[in-house]
């Protein structure tokens, strides 16, 4: 019985993924249904809007938990429908509300007795959990902006190693903004482009949103140094 309530989330998880894509929902998942049901969407919004943003929120949410691939185009999807800043802060905690299901599921399934385990045998892994117990937010940060690192992988492996909750859950959400905003404002731009062409090639995608995937890269390459740098600097001058 306690081996079954330890996989229960688990196996709910795994069958809300089946379900999604056993139903063909992914495959909404792309351009095409903007270009498609773009203008139905936005004129469902204004009717009712803050009702069109909590089951944006929840189908983000679930969508994240569930590790189907293509989330992206709901971030877009949000700053079509609600601009950059309001649908880049509502993205951001439904991801993180994703987030936390996987890292509950792996932490419930898993992470708690590999901790125990750990802390039990005193060797490498123990050494790591502790090191990432006084830098949690930190690491999950520097993660977090990083943008080529797998969003999922992360949550896995806090749930394994069953990290403090309260910084895993403030690193994601601040963490996340940045590359959500950038995402949720080329959405808001999107619909200028199809209005002046339907059906976009990747080059008039490229001419028309080079400068917020430019920040894109910044997030994935250069802000994660100088977060490392500042971490380094409040390292030392807290020892001193």
């Amino acid at each position: 019985m306690d081996r079954l309530k330890r996989f229960l989330p688990l196996i709910v998880l795994a069958g809300v993924i089946a379900l999604i894509f056993g139903m063909g929902w992914n495959r909404y998942l792309s351009l095409d249904t903007l270009r498609e049901h773009g203008e139905a969407l936005r004129n469902y919004t204004a009717e009712n809007y803050l009702l069109s943003l909590l089951i944006l929120m929840a189908v983000f949410a679930v969508l994240t938990a569930s590790v189907v691939p293509g989330v992206f185009f709901v971030t877009i999807t949000a700053g079509y429908l609600f601009g950059p800043w309001v649908g880049g802060v509502a993205t951001s905690i439904a991801a993180t509300a994703g987030a936390l299901i996987v890292y509950g599921v792996t932490r419930t399934a898993l992470g708690r007795s590999l901790r125990e385990r750990a802390e039990r045998d005193r060797g490498l892994m123990q050494a790591v959990c502790s090191a990432i117990d006084r830098d949690t937010f930190w690491y999950v940060l520097g993660s977090r902006l990083a943008v080529v690192v797998p969003f999922h992988m992360i949550n896995v492996a806090a749930g394994l190693m069953a990290v403090k909750l309260r910084p895993y859950t403030l690193a994601t959400v601040i963490g996340l903004l940045p590359a959500h905003t950038i995402y949720c404002w080329i959405g808001a731009r999107l619909n200028v482009l199809l209005a002046e062409n339907p059906d976009p090639d990747f080059q008039a995608l490229f001419a028309r949103f080079w400068a917020p995937m430019a920040g894109v890269f910044v997030l994935a390459v250069v802000l994660p140094f100088a977060l490392k740098a500042v971490q380094k600097a409040l390292t030392r001058r807290r020892a001193t």
